[in-house]
């Protein structure tokens, strides 16, 4: 009996998938009109990682591509917007997605050494490069050193207009990485993570795939880390382009669910919320967020969403084409 019902709840959900997406995003975007600044800002923050999370998870979930160096994608939007803003008075929209450009373009330029690396010295390269933007920007004067800018242009806008930025890119993320994974490409990218070499012997043209899912990670994570910093008002190098951001992302996926749509949904909540707890613990905020990654693997191996998933059998976003 217990079975039949879960059976019955399920297909409603699929059945009213679409209606449930729909009423999630007017709440959404009533927000602000109803909420705490202390709660949009938080809202703001689960949306602005969880765009980060979804890029992470396209490129390590199905493109088999672990990175530790996203965070220089972060930096180099977070620079460009401070730059254009604060030197040539730019416009703000336009200096984000000149910002996204620059990164996707030092994206192509770095894929074709670094994508002849494989598994773990891929990994290892990703971070070199990253560390080595951290240095290199630490020391240009151009940059002001590691100083840093104050983006003052940020003060053109209010936290609910900074919320529907976070709003927009964070959904938007979770949009592109679904139109992605039920298209051509996709089921090319799901073949290269259950076995590369076989994709390959099938036709799937693995290079340009993988490449693809690296340029389109670099831009959304730009574009993510520009709204970061234009919330923050402040960017500095060593923060920029710091570990602490893939951490955060390796988390998110890891708790929440790797090679699934809706796992950095939940995991970014968990992350945030605890994040905000932790705030007063700085010290040893990282030691329990580890401490618990940990103990999930254990316990739940696939994530939350993953385990939920591999037990009921449904996902609420499947990647697959009925």
């Amino acid at each position: 009996m217990g079975k039949e019902c879960v059976t019955i709840v399920i297909n409603d959900i699929r059945n009213y998938k679409w209606f449930i997406i729909t009423g999630l995003i007017a709440v959404l975007l009533t927000i602000p009109f109803w909420a705490s600044n202390y709660t949009v800002s938080i809202f703001l923050l689960i949306f602005m990682y969880l765009a980060l999370a979804q890029m992470w998870n396209l490129l390590a979930g199905y493109a088999g591509l672990v990175s530790l160096g996203q965070q220089m994608f972060i930096g180099l939007g977070g620079y460009t917007l401070a730059v254009l803003t604060e030197l040539y008075r730019a416009p703000l929209w336009s200096s984000i997605l000149i910002g996204g450009v620059i990164s996707l373009i030092f994206a192509l330029i770095i894929s074709a050494p670094i994508f002849r690396m494989r598994e773990a010295y891929f990994t290892i390269g990703t971070w070199l490069v990253a560390e080595a933007l951290k240095i290199f920007f630490s020391n240009w004067g151009y940059v002001r050193y590691g100083q840093g800018f104050f983006i003052t242009a940020a003060y053109q806008l209010t936290t609910t207009h900074m919320y529907y930025m976070a709003m927009v890119i964070g959904l938007g993320s979770v949009a592109v990485v679904y139109i992605i994974l039920r298209s051509r490409l996709g089921l090319g990218l799901m073949a290269i993570r259950d076995n590369e070499t076989a994709a390959e012997s099938m036709g799937v043209e693995v290079f340009k795939a993988k490449l693809i899912c690296f340029l389109i990670g670099a831009f959304v994570t730009s574009i993510a880390g520009s709204i970061f910093y234009l919330y923050q008002v402040f960017i500095q190098p060593y923060a920029a382009f710091g570990i602490d951001w893939t951490v955060a992302m390796v988390f998110i996926v890891i708790i929440g669910g790797i090679g699934t749509i809706e796992g950095p949904l939940a995991g970014v909540v968990i992350y945030v919320l605890l994040r905000q707890y932790l705030y007063n613990y700085a010290g040893i905020s990282m030691l329990v967020l580890g401490l618990i990654a940990i103990v999930l693997i254990h316990v739940a191996p696939k994530g939350f969403i993953g385990t939920l998933q591999e037990k009921l059998g449904f996902e609420f976003l499947s990647p697959r084409r009925r």
